[in-house]
């Protein structure tokens, strides 16, 4: 049985993506990236919509060429690793491109907690809107905030609207470029 984990890059001001979709302002320093490479070492499952796929996509095509450090080398190994569901009405099988992913065309709470439940590890839910029901249900066991010191005024939530959490902070490590890393689990 596995348990269930949400992690987020955000603003200071709560948001993933800013009012344009964009969130290039989120790229992690190389001690960020570390602490991202430990993180999915853990990750045995992960559950992601159709925008937050194609975007990992690029670790699992990674082209491993020289410019490339170890840091990255390992993620994508580690990626490619991971079983991956992927929630999406909208792609088909043939869009997963053979990876280590299978399609689920939504997802219910029932469904998540089948995948939690026969998963061997840490499942872990990327996306804010794929995460929002769960966390709305209380499912998630852990939480992982990388707080970035940028106010983007606007946009993708990296919580849903109207959640009431009591958090209680488990770990924390703040970076040299002002970025801060907090672990959370619910009381």
């Amino acid at each position: 049985m596995g348990t269930l984990t949400y992690t987020a890059t955000v603003s200071v001001d709560g948001y993933a993506a800013d009012a344009d979709g964009d969130f290039q302002w989120s790229g992690p320093s190389d001690a960020v990236f570390a602490v991202h490479v430990a993180r999915i070492a853990g990750v045995s499952t992960e559950v992601l919509g159709r925008k937050t796929f194609g975007m990992m996509q690029y670790w699992e095509n990674f082209p491993g060429d020289a410019a490339a450090t170890a840091d990255e080398m390992e993620f994508a190994r580690l990626w490619r690793g991971i079983d991956k569901v992927v929630v999406s009405s909208t792609l088909t099988e043939k869009d997963l491109g053979g990876c280590r992913a299978r399609l689920v065309p939504e997802l219910s709470l029932a469904g998540l907690r089948q995948i939690v439940d026969d998963a061997a590890g840490v499942v872990e839910i990327f996306g804010p809107t794929v995460a929002a029901e769960a966390i709305r249900a209380g499912m998630v066991e852990d939480f992982n905030f990388f707080v970035v010191p940028k106010a983007v005024g606007g946009g993708l939530r990296a919580l849903p609207e109207e959640v009431r959490l009591d958090l209680r902070l488990v770990e924390h490590e703040t970076f040299d470029n002002g970025t801060a890393y907090l672990h959370y689990r619910p009381r």
